[in-house]
């Protein structure tokens, strides 16, 4: 192997190192944003999902799984309105959740919507609450009026009872994460939701509590980073390989070290040729000898 080869095999594989560092930072990601702001809607309502990104030619999709379809997208179930799609008239069919991918893989965040069947929803944010900010939650009946008293939990503990059906929390902390839900005296329990709060180490919600009789959307499938593969350590070993191998090739070996079998052959090889001509001149001298005495 010459220098030549030895340096192209080094540029290549810089060159992939930085392609593959680059894609990973490069990689596209959306926001699926919902409309009206919701996790829970009432039957025969209304819901707009849009994907949001700056590179508009990443070409994201919207796709959904719930009990009866697996990573189906907007033409199977809405109406695609320009990046945004529509469902009108929606029922509890429609309840599971929703993310944006490419072709390449990448998701977004996911979104678990739920549509009951009953008179009563929370609505609360659907992205996740930046720390110090201030959350409102609603609890919502499809009968006028729809702000009535209604009472406020949190991991099944009573927060407040509110006249107006409205709950302000004021500068959320980590300690605000957790899954809210909303009842209505005479009209019944919302559904449970679970409201983010940014920076949180909290972990998801368990999909029990999150109706998931539907199937999760698949795990992307993804494979090392070549970067992680083609490390220094990894070069520093194949360079160390290589110049041993160059060494042995290069570096010519002393007479000494050569095979002893060899050397003792080629000995016995010389000494019979030498014991050959010293018999071959004796008998020269014998037959001179007697042609001179005749």
């Amino acid at each position: 192997m010459g220098k030549v080869p030895l340096l192209w095999l080094l540029l290549l594989m810089f060159l992939l190192c930085h392609a593959t560092n680059q894609d990973t930072i490069n990689s596209p990601t959306a926001r699926l944003t919902v409309s009206p702001s919701s996790f829970q809607f009432l039957k025969g309502g209304f819901v707009s999902l849009s994907c949001e990104e700056d590179d508009s030619s990443a070409g994201w999709t919207l796709r959904r799984n719930t009990s009866k379809e697996i990573r189906t997208q907007c033409e199977d179930w809405g109406n695609p309105a320009g990046s945004a799609c529509n469902l009108t008239a929606i029922l509890p069919g429609d309840s599971g959740v929703y993310w944006c991918e490419t072709r390449e893989g990448p998701i977004s965040n996911m979104v678990n919507l739920t549509v009951t069947g009953g008179s009563v929803i929370l609505q609360s944010p659907v992205l996740p609450v930046m720390e110090g900010d201030d959350v409102t939650l609603l609890c919502k009946t499809k009968t006028t009026p729809s702000n009535l008293p209604a009472a406020f939990y949190k991991d099944g503990s009573l927060i407040r009872k509110q006249p107006t059906g409205h709950m302000t929390i004021q500068h959320v902390s980590r300690s605000d994460e957790g899954l809210y839900k909303c009842d209505i005296s005479g009209h019944g329990e919302s559904p449970s939701s679970w409201i983010t709060v940014t920076g949180s180490s909290t972990s998801p919600p368990p999909s029990a509590s999150l109706s998931s009789s539907f199937s999760s959307p698949p795990p992307q499938r993804s494979s090392p980073p070549l970067s992680v593969l083609v490390s220094v350590p990894f070069i520093f070993g194949l360079l160390l390989v290589i110049l041993v191998v160059l060494v042995r090739r290069c570096v010519p070996r002393k007479p000494e070290d050569r095979d002893p079998a060899a050397a003792a052959t080629s000995s016995s090889v010389r000494r019979t040729s030498a014991d050959g001509r010293d018999e071959s001149n004796r008998r020269r001298r014998m037959t001179s000898s007697l042609l001179e005495t005749l």
